[in-house]
């Protein structure tokens, strides 16, 4: 019944993997059907090596209970579920424990926008999320993971900014489909890498013009954008 929805989420898992984001089982990604009300999602704990769309969970987006599949979801479901329900706007959710993404997020810290690589996906600092309290922690983990992440974006565009670090913990990332997600968190994992180096270079570096952030991810997302193609040409 949602063997396309699957498919795509079985792959966006194993391009994961692909990318070098994810080692052992530490990740997963899902996709939503927002007009059927279900999220598919990487069950917990499976390894990739031979996982295949038939493995997916099905889940309800309202109240997170299966749908289709005889496996347990991750238990990142919660979190998912609760970026869903609150980014009204996307489709897929990437989560990774990335080498470098995760550093930043082990020392509690954004990621300053300090050039144009950065720009061309963010408008502005990758955001960090505050620490959990450890009533948030006890109870309800991971859905409380889901909240504190609102709580961050409650001032910021999803779309403009699509990706947090959860203190302590690592990456989220989003996008309009589970690909974009899986792009969105292969960005994320190269710019955190940047920023690291440039630190190391120059640790008093700041962030970069405002006039140079807004032109570059304007230019590739803004309503007047022009950067790229309408439509790919036949060569």
């Amino acid at each position: 019944m949602f063997e396309k929805l699957k498919a795509e989420v079985c792959r966006a898992n194993l391009d994961l993997v692909a990318e070098g984001l994810v080692i052992q089982t530490w990740g997963n990604a899902s996709g939503v059907d927002r007009e059927r009300g279900v999220m598919v999602i990487k069950p917990s704990g499976v390894p990739y090596d031979g996982m295949k769309p038939e493995h997916m969970v099905v889940v309800s987006l309202g109240d997170g209970g299966a749908v289709e599949g005889n496996l347990r979801p991750s238990s990142d479901t919660p979190t998912h579920l609760e970026l869903y329900r609150a980014f009204r706007d996307i489709g897929g959710v990437v989560h990774t424990h990335s080498l470098y993404a995760t550093a930043w997020a082990q020392a509690r810290r954004k990621i300053p926008s300090y050039g144009t690589t950065q720009a061309d996906y963010w408008f502005g600092d990758v955001p960090c999320t505050r620490l959990l309290t450890p009533r948030e922690i006890k109870n309800d983990y991971e859905k409380n993971t889901g909240r504190v992440i609102m709580e961050t974006f409650r001032k910021l565009n999803p779309l403009e900014h699509p990706a947090v670090l959860v203190a302590s913990h690592g990456p989220f990332t989003w996008g309009r489909d589970v690909q974009e997600a899986v792009h969105n968190a292969a960005m994320l994992e190269f710019v955190a890498r940047l920023a690291g180096e440039t630190l190391r270079l120059a640790p008093k570096t700041r962030s970069m013009q405002r006039a140079l952030l807004d032109k570059h991810f304007l230019r590739k997302h803004g309503p007047a954008a022009y950067y790229g193609q309408k439509s790919i040409p036949t060569l």
